[in-house]
């Protein structure tokens, strides 16, 4: 059936309502200007322009979280995060980007050189074999090392995301009790309690990225995508570099320690706490500190009447509880590794029974030796590779968590929550596009505005068998529809057979 003012909808009770003409062609008029969406943003060019004009102290940078290049250098093969966003269409098997092999080009080329010697004196000099016992015998304790490193490793890994999955909730829950549920004092400017809210959830941007540097043992804030955010804030890391700019630009390295690195080559890995130890003045911990800013703010929005419903007060104050226990757990997790007793040993147990792999494997493969240790090398300290790549999950390596990632998707979110207009909160209810009773009635809200109180709850007791009724009627149409396309199909192959029989 149809719906009044509604066009063709779907089944609905009562239909003979017809308000007066001249109601009726308003109420159509209406819903028709109501049903035209306008855009939050009409013209871009004019937009850009204004922020040029008024912001032109800093580089034009849209995001400064993401990685800036399209494409996949060399570089990116070694150095990560791995951004999650890019798909491949080669099969897993062939994919490099992310994968352990790069780091383990200098440990294979040993195994290979070792079992080649090994495989050289054995077939041409002396006989080097040994029995494969020790195959058994080491491998039972080189698994269960091995297993152990990787779970451990991986909990670690697991325990960081969901430290930062919190991080996005907490600012999600912040941001809407500053924006939304934060009222406008009376004696404050219109355009100052907006601002004020916006540097609000400014900070809370500022506190993920604050603690991403953290993690990352990059104690200043001349950051390209913290400097904005905290310059207007007095901390121990803004002191320390208005007096010590140079310290924050990072040297370039040689090309051989470079090299190394990208090798997973350990004599060349430099120190990550190197900065924060050269550092001539305090440093603080700026994650704190603006935490305390938030706190202090939070405290004058309650002392101001802008949160008057409890309930909102106590949201605000346990996730500003919750920040801080996110900011002491990743801490955790980055300060707690594996004790290095269990990692030396691991990695020593792991690397002698590699190396004795050539001489319980010379005896009968001979020759084969060689592919056969490096293939076996590959996947027993590819193992040990992963679990001490991802230890620390919140570092630069491939494989690590994509914090910019996640510090991107806490700027779009707060931006999404400040998009929202709340001064008539019923606007949305009252649009020509709200169908209140769909999929009972496609008549907007204006629509049944015209109607009488006792139509409208009539409706409303009728919608569940309304739509039941709808339903069946559709299931019974597919049925029939199906029916009706295999018999035409039937008779088209009966027809098919008969016309080749002739």
């Amino acid at each position: 059936m149809a719906e009044e003012g509604g066009g063709g909808h779907a089944p609905t009770g009562g239909n003979n309502h017809n308000p007066a003409s001249d109601n009726n062609n308003q109420q159509q008029h209406q819903i028709q200007e109501e049903l035209k969406i306008k855009p939050r943003l009409t013209n871009f060019e004019a937009a850009t322009e204004m922020r040029e004009a008024m912001s032109p102290t800093g580089a034009m940078t849209p995001n400064p979280f993401s990685r800036k290049n399209t494409n996949i250098d060399l570089d990116d093969y070694f150095t990560g995060p791995r951004d999650i966003l890019k798909h491949s269409k080669w099969p897993l098997f062939m994919q490099m980007h992310g994968s352990i092999l790069p780091k383990m080009i200098v440990p294979l080329l040993w195994m290979c050189l070792w079992s080649a010697c090994i495989t050289c004196v054995h077939m041409l000099k002396t006989r080097m074999a040994v029995d494969s016992v020790l195959l058994t015998v080491l491998g039972f304790v080189v698994g269960m090392g091995l297993s152990f490193r990787s779970s451990t490793a991986y909990e670690r890994y697991a325990e960081g995301r969901r430290y930062w999955a919190q991080l996005i909730l907490a600012c999600q829950s912040l941001g809407r009790v500053f924006w939304i549920h934060g009222g406008d004092p009376e004696h404050v400017d219109t355009r100052q309690s907006l601002l004020r809210k916006m540097g609000s959830m400014n900070l809370l941007l500022a506190f993920s990225v604050a603690l991403k540097h953290k993690l990352r043992f990059e104690p200043y804030t001349g950051y390209e995508d913290l400097e904005h955010l905290v310059a207007h804030l007095q901390t121990f890391a803004q002191e320390a570099t208005v007096a010590e700019p140079d310290k924050v630009i990072s040297r370039r390295k040689n090309f051989f320690k470079e090299t190394g690195e990208y090798l997973g080559v350990s004599f060349a890995a430099s120190n990550p706490r190197k900065t924060i130890k050269k550092s001539s003045r305090p440093l603080g911990n700026l994650p704190l500190e603006i935490l305390s800013y938030v706190s202090c703010i939070v405290d004058r929005m309650v002392e101001d009447g802008q949160l008057k419903v409890p309930m909102q007060q106590t949201i605000a104050y346990n996730n500003v509880a919750l920040l801080n226990d996110i900011m002491t757990g990743t801490e955790r997790v980055l300060t707690t590794p594996l004790p290095i007793a269990y990692t030396i040993a691991i990695s020593q147990i792991t690397w002698v029974y590699v190396m004795l792999l050539p001489f319980q494997l010379v005896g009968k493969l001979e020759w084969i030796t060689i592919p056969a240790t490096v293939a076996a090398a590959y996947i027993i300290l590819g193992i040990l590779f992963i679990g001490r790549e991802i230890e620390n999950p919140f570092g630069s390596d491939v494989n690590d968590l994509p914090l910019e990632l996640y510090c991107e998707q806490v700027a779009s979110e707060l931006d999404i929550i400040s998009s929202f207009d709340k001064r008539d909160p019923y606007a949305f209810m009252e649009s020509g596009r709200n169908l209140p009773l769909y999929p009972a009635s496609m008549a907007p809200y204006p629509i049944w505005m015209t109607r009488s109180e006792n139509r409208v709850r009539e409706a409303i007791l009728n919608k569940h068998d309304t739509v039941f009724e709808f339903r069946k009627r559709v299931v019974l149409e597919k049925v029939e529809s199906r029916a009706g396309a295999k018999k035409t199909s039937s008779e088209a192959t009966v027809t098919s057979n008969g016309d080749h029989n002739v």
